[in-house]
């Protein structure tokens, strides 16, 4: 991002939206001062409060897309309090305000509930909590709602809404799903080449669904993945994180894991994906997937697992293992036992079709959330595997790389690929899957 210009006044509400990778995560960052300014490149004048970012942190609230790099507590009331213990606020001060801050994102836990057994939507909840907790003067949230359900998105944004109703703190938003936010903000700041391009309120965001054309699927085929009663508790815990649950994924066909945060879906696909062991019942693949005749995927060595089930974690630079993108799409292939020509080509096609083409040669953590996500998928999808295990693939998407992510599963399933999506992007559901389970 270069030559920006933007004012916002106190007490203002504003809405960043624009294209994956256009640099609205970095504006935050540097808002925020977590960028040394030399390091970072920082040209021109930025100012919160006639400040410098970094000598205004007190003023300051923040939500990060990655919620785990924020959490600093291991119980889920202690990472609340943390920040107000820092700013030398009163004891007897603290716990009230922890006590009304989780009651605002709709916690539904205890204060010593481990921060290590939530999902991931529970930890964006908690670490919005303790934005809120310190009552800020610029409250800046990087896609607050991306992995809550829809229930927990209206809870965040009515949250966010009183926090911000009496023009006290300073309100800079971004969102891919811009739409439930205009009632709320004062104008719309789009990110575009070269600049930003500013909104009123009643901006109207394109539609991610516009002109969308899906290969046709052949027909759903014999389960290729089937879970029967399982289950998964944590070592340490007695409530399961997900209980005894059965699922079949069948060939050439997209199956939609939904339902509230906290249900277990990521824990179900951990386990679908021959990533965990269930504790209770059992998950097995078709015989014809079988390694070395075993059928259950956790017992399958990481070449074996490679072309047979394909996954993407809930945060995608978990899974990274190389310096550069070309390198990490070439990995999976080359492990799989295809030639160096062939993994180059099948790497070439999916940095060209996802839009990371000028950051083949990048490190994969330099990348924004939007783009580290498209890579977890290309990575899934580069050996060609025959079940897709797939946790939220579409966060942090603008219009067009939605599109052409749906569409590159869509084609998955038309060559027969069994498809899991564990999502809450009820668009996705709504024009790729064949069926839904809904989680409770």
């Amino acid at each position: 991002m270069t030559d920006v210009d933007l004012d916002v006044a106190p007490g203002e509400r504003v809405l960043v939206t624009g294209r994956s990778g256009a640099g609205k995560s970095t504006l935050f960052a540097v808002l925020a001062g977590l960028l040394d300014p030399e390091a970072a490149e920082v040209t021109g004048e930025l100012t919160v409060d006639g400040r410098s970012p970094a000598e205004a942190r007190d003023r300051l609230g923040l939500l990060l897309q990655d919620p785990d790099s924020q959490l600093v507590m291991t119980r889920a009331g202690d990472d609340v309090a943390f920040g107000l213990e820092n700013a030398g606020l009163p004891r007897e001060q603290i716990w009230p305000r922890v006590d009304d801050a989780l009651a605002a994102v709709g916690w539904r836990y205890a204060r010593d509930r481990a921060t290590q057994a939530l999902s991931g939507g529970e930890k964006q909840r908690l670490v919005l909590a303790g934005a809120l907790a310190r009552r800020p003067g610029l409250l800046l949230l990087d896609e607050p709602t991306a992995q809550l359900d829809p229930a927990g998105s209206d809870v965040v944004r009515e949250a966010v809404a009183r926090a911000v109703a009496d023009r006290s703190t300073t309100l800079l938003v971004v969102d891919h799903d811009a739409a439930p936010w205009l009632p709320l903000v004062d104008r719309v700041v789009e990110v575009v080449d070269g600049g930003l391009v500013a909104h009123g309120p009643d901006w109207t965001p394109q539609l991610r669904t516009a002109g969308l054309v899906l290969p046709v699927a052949p027909g759903s085929g014999a389960p290729r993945v089937v879970a029967e009663a399982a289950g998964f508790t944590y070592r340490g815990t007695t409530t399961p994180a997900l209980p005894p649950t059965d699922l079949a994924l069948p060939g050439a066909s997209v199956t939609a894991l939904t339902g509230a945060n906290g249900t277990g879906k990521s824990t179900l696909a951990l386990l679908l994906a021959g990533l965990r062991a269930p504790t209770t019942g059992r998950v097995r693949a078709a015989e014809e997937l079988a390694a070395r005749g075993v059928r259950e995927p956790y017992r399958w060595r990481a070449g074996e697992l490679v072309t047979r089930i394909g996954t993407v974690f809930q945060q995608p630079e978990h899974q990274f293992l190389t310096g550069r993108l070309r390198d990490e799409l070439e990995l999976g292939p080359l492990r799989s036992g295809s030639g160096s020509n062939a993994a180059r080509v099948r790497a070439e096609e999916l940095l060209e079709r996802l839009g990371l083409t000028p950051f083949a040669d990048a490190n994969p953590f330099t990348l924004s959330g939007g783009q580290q996500r498209r890579l977890s998928v290309a990575t899934a999808l580069a050996t060609s595997p025959q079940a897709l295990v797939l946790d939220e693939p579409t966060f942090g998407q603008d219009a067009a790389t939605w599109r052409e992510l749906v569409t590159l599963l869509a084609e998955q399933r038309a060559a027969g690929c069994a498809v899991c999506v564990v999502t809450h992007d009820r668009d996705l559901v709504d024009v790729l899957a064949d069926a839904e389970e809904r989680l409770s």
